[in-house]
């Protein structure tokens, strides 16, 4: 059986928030992976013969990601000061940024750099939900 060591410190955000969090970023990357695979799929070849009849039905779909950014984009606003710097510090060990025995410091720094454009920040990152999945599993949470 392995032994955890002991935190010295609690999180502020619930570990379940993370994972709603996680779960939305991971919609938002899945259906812009889905939808560019290989790069070509919105190509449209014609000839002098032919006529454009391709018809974009992806707005339905577009609107689908765009509503799931929103409202994780609403949620990471409506984190207060403690929580935001914690999510962002989550997200720094996910990526390898901090040890997880530095968390602490990363959210010192995440408060430090905070400027209110945290979920702009975060979601700029295609891999936020990976990296805030592996920023939970590291700081045992």
């Amino acid at each position: 059986m392995e032994h955890k060591p002991e935190r010295e410190w609690e999180l502020t955000i619930g570990p379940d928030t993370v994972r709603l969090f996680i779960e939305k970023a991971k919609a938002i990357s899945a259906a812009v992976n889905e939808d560019y695979t290989d790069g070509s799929e919105h190509e449209i070849e014609l000839n002098g013969h032919t006529r454009d009849t391709h018809a974009h039905d992806g707005l339905a779909e577009e609107e689908a990601v765009n509503f799931t950014e929103e409202e994780l984009r609403e949620l990471i606003d409506d984190l207060n000061v403690d929580e935001a710097a914690e999510l962002v510090a989550l997200t720094w060990v996910g990526r390898g940024d901090y040890d997880a025995s530095e968390f602490r410091e990363a959210v010192a720094e995440a408060r430090r750099r905070s400027n209110n454009r945290t979920a702009k920040y975060l979601l700029g990152m295609p891999m936020l939900g990976d990296w805030l999945e592996e920023g939970l599993e590291a700081i045992g949470a």
